[in-house]
């Protein structure tokens, strides 16, 4: 029996003995019960989120669904930030049970973690000011000023095959990234589209639109401890019961609403999940 497979049994046997204990006229029980750690990341509005002692965002969403499924309570979760090069390591150690934090699945980290899902596939696009008509596509980018992250290839990737003659800056964040954009400091900002509409979603206010013609692919998946496929399969059943139970789209609107943002059709939402599907472009 695995380490969450544990904790879900226990998990059952807390709720059975809350029951028992209601039976005979309990008033004060104990509801917390075990706990689940989940890492996400914390610097994303729209996709992962901390603010004070909330947390936001369209992988928390998932990521607390998939709790319940697993019969975890929202107050049983224990958010843990999982920075992009400690996922490996953060799973490898036990520090977390999974990790949802836009995790693009890929041929060299299935070689050292398992993935559930998908469950949203990406893809590299352009967040522009809502009334800029000068930027339609990544080659409108020569002599334009493009913001990314410290430490991303996103913007290299436009350089080197899209527009050589942007001009990068790189800040420490993606909403120092909108504050630029919204200024008129630069002209676009590029990551994956997700996370582009929860930023504009959550920081632009109404004068930011996605572009909307990705032109990569970001398969997320949810990783898991390697040789763990009993939690593997267990949350693929969840993430195929958001789906058809469609708070899928719930979710996903309620992040990104007001933005004009629409998933690509053909990837989303996901119908297979065995994460089969790999992308060899890491940025994220």
């Amino acid at each position: 029996m695995n380490r969450l497979t544990k904790k879900i049994f226990a998990a059952v046997l807390a709720v059975v003995s809350l029951g028992a204990l209601a039976g005979c006229g309990s008033s004060t029980v104990e509801t917390s019960g075990p706990k689940i750690t989940i890492g996400i990341k914390f610097d994303q509005p729209g996709v992962g989120y901390k603010e004070g002692d909330s947390y936001s965002g369209f992988d928390v969403d998932v990521a607390r669904y998939v709790a319940k499924q697993l019969g975890y309570s929202e107050k049983q979760i224990v958010w843990k930030e999982a920075p992009s090069a400690q996922r490996e390591a953060l799973l490898q150690n036990g520090d977390v049970d999974f990790i949802i934090a836009s995790y693009s699945i890929t041929a060299d980290r299935k070689k050292v973690v398992d993935f559930a899902g998908p469950y949203f596939v990406a893809g590299q696009d352009l967040l522009v000011r809502s009334d800029d008509k000068s930027i339609t596509s990544a080659k409108d980018l020569n002599g334009k000023n493009l913001c990314t992250v410290s430490g991303s290839t996103s913007a290299q990737v436009i350089k080197d095959n899209f527009a050589k003659s942007v001009q990068i800056m790189e800040l420490s964040g993606y909403a120092e990234c909108v504050t630029a954009l919204i200024s008129g400091t630069v002209d676009a900002v590029t990551t994956d589209d997700i996370i582009l509409a929860g930023l504009a979603h959550a920081k632009g206010n109404g004068l930011l639109k996605v572009l909307g013609k990705p032109f990569t692919k970001e398969t997320y998946g949810i990783g898991v401890k390697k040789g763990d496929s009993q939690l593997v399969t267990t949350i693929n059943a969840a993430l195929k019961k958001m789906v058809s139970d469609g708070t899928w789209q719930k979710d996903l609107t309620k992040e990104t609403g007001g933005t004009g943002y629409t998933p690509n059709k053909e990837w989303n939402p996901p119908t297979k999940f065995n994460a089969e599907n790999s992308d060899e472009t890491v940025r994220q």
